[in-house]
């Protein structure tokens, strides 16, 4: 078994921490000589990057991770109805950042949860609308179709549902789902298919499977 490549400043990947505490959690102070590299953040370098980041972007800063996911960040957007102050949405947003949506959009209350985030919406562009109807008028301009994911009367099995490349998936609050003003409000509504005997799934699991739907169909096979 060979050893693993330790890092140097021509061969900049970063080593995992020594320390089985840090080992979990991030990656140690950089070994040697620092990169000098514009997207590299000195004091990370120094210190260490104990941040909920992909290992590609270890020790860099938040402004450089951020402007490299705007290059390929996908067509999709996530909108979000908050009117009870939903403890989901800090997940939902968490799984827009993973699935590397465009923006995701608070719609109602401006304050939202963001504990369940994990400081993910420092890396994802979140944008708030006063209500449905400056939701929707945004949407319209921007020429997006609302998808709203939402088992009422109706909707349209998710397996079955051709998702547009460019459009926003709407999700509603935990246990009340969308309101009868976004129902009305979207392109098509669609339902996740359940099999047991619970009338519904938590919001951000609901928000999970629908995103990587999108994936499945649009960008499942594309070259990371």
């Amino acid at each position: 078994m060979t050893e693993p490549q330790q890092p140097t400043a021509e061969n900049p990947t970063p080593a995992e921490s020594p320390t089985p505490e840090l080992s979990t959690h991030g990656v140690g102070p950089w070994p040697g000589e620092h990169p000098t590299d514009p997207h590299y953040d000195q004091e990370l370098l120094e210190r260490g990057d104990t941040r909920n980041v992909i290992d590609r972007y270890r020790y860099w800063s938040m402004e450089a991770i951020v402007a490299d996911l705007d290059e390929h960040r996908h067509p999709f957007h996530v909108a979000i109805e908050n009117w009870q102050h939903d403890m989901n949405i800090g997940s939902i947003v968490r799984s827009a950042n993973a699935f590397a949506a465009d923006t995701v959009h608070i719609v109602g209350r401006k304050r939202w949860n963001k504990r369940g985030a994990m400081v993910t919406d420092r890396y994802q562009h979140v944008v708030h609308h006063a209500d449905v109807a400056a939701f929707v008028e945004w949407a319209k301009a921007e020429s997006l179709p609302v998808i709203a994911i939402d088992n009422v009367p109706g909707s349209v099995i998710i397996e079955t549902f051709d998702f547009p490349r460019s459009c926003v998936l709407l999700f509603g609050q935990e246990g009340p789902g969308l309101s009868e003003a976004a129902i009305e409000a979207a392109d098509a509504v669609v339902e996740i298919s359940q099999f047991g005997s619970t009338r519904s799934i938590n919001a951000s699991a609901a928000a999970a499977v629908a995103m990587h739907a999108w994936i499945l169909q649009h960008a499942a096979f594309d070259s990371k």
